[in-house]
């Protein structure tokens, strides 16, 4: 093993190596993955100087300890935790150049979900179809980290980003998720779809990287029985027997038989990877537009009369 390593110290609550994902292979069964918390994981390798491609951690809830093999810069983003090197306090949102031998300490979020630890030359582990990504559905790409694991690092891309202020991001106190109607929203009644949209609903416990699950009033159906498997979407809203909405995650499965009734557009989702159970969640319709039919039909020039 090289010394560009660090060994887990404490791996916390579930603490996966993330990326960009591996999208595009729907057609195999195999979700997209990758970071929940896109922006915050491309935002720590900036801090570091790594492409916003490369490997970070993603820890949950309870973050992660590390020990490095070789002096590295390193970077915590995502929800908001105490960072200490050695015991000693370090700065959240920023680079810090961590000895060679020291402990790097991400400790509890202290609101939000999840954190970023992001190192200088990215985490490299072996890649499967193109991504590091842990992908808890299938069990592709590398393993949720356990005490005591020693991971790979590659070697420093650059200098680290300059930022005289990183978003310091506040407690998710109500998640907003604007949603796209269909393909199955017919398979509801007038009152079932009141209900998603006018509803209380909250996060519940029985989240995870797959599915955000909600707690609240069931959505009445207008048709019985179950749908033959079809695509799912990342994003997709699908309404199980319970009748509880579930927003599909990164590590969802690629094909289903319970209706969708929307899909939440993904630049809306990286607030569900910060989002505590009990956060009250409202979900708003958006209808799609039509290039065609929107603006630039109202821009075409008067016709000239005959």
């Amino acid at each position: 093993m090289t010394d560009r390593a660090f060994s887990v110290a404490r791996a916390g609550a579930l603490t996966t190596v993330q990326d960009l994902g591996r999208p595009g292979n729907a057609h195999l069964g195999v979700p997209r993955a990758g970071a929940l918390d896109e922006p915050a994981h491309r935002l720590a390798n900036r801090l570091v100087g790594n492409p916003e491609s490369a490997a970070t951690l993603e820890t949950t809830l309870t973050g992660c300890a590390v020990r490095l093999r070789t002096a590295t810069t390193v970077a915590v983003t995502g929800a908001p935790c105490p960072v200490t090197i050695d015991g000693r306090p370090a700065p959240w949102g920023a680079p810090v150049r961590v000895p060679a031998g020291a402990v790097l300490d991400a400790g509890p979020a202290t609101h939000g979900l999840r954190s970023y630890l992001a190192f200088a030359g990215g985490i490299t582990t072996e890649p499967v179809l193109g991504s590091r990504a842990a992908d808890l559905l299938s069990g592709l790409g590398t393993e949720p980290l356990t005490d005591g694991a020693v991971l790979p690092l590659g070697p420093s891309c650059g200098p680290p980003a300059a930022a005289d202020a990183v978003p310091h991001p506040g407690p998710v106190r109500e998640l907003l998720l604007p949603f796209v109607p269909g393909p199955r929203d017919a398979w509801f009644t007038d009152r079932g779809t009141h209900t998603l949209t006018t509803g209380r609903f909250r996060v519940s416990p029985a989240s995870n990287r797959i599915g955000l699950r909600t707690e609240g009033p069931p959505l009445e159906r207008a048709r019985t029985g179950e749908l033959p498997s079809e695509g799912m979407p990342l994003g997709a809203l699908q309404i199980p027997p319970d009748g509880l909405p579930v927003l599909f995650l990164h590590d969802h499965p690629t094909t289903g038989g319970y209706p969708v009734i929307g899909v939440v557009p993904e630049r809306y989702l990286a607030p569900a990877a910060q989002a505590v159970p009990g956060t009250p969640v409202r979900f708003v319709p958006r209808r799609p537009v039509c290039a065609t039919h929107g603006s630039a039909r109202r821009a075409r020039p008067a016709q000239p009369a005959p």
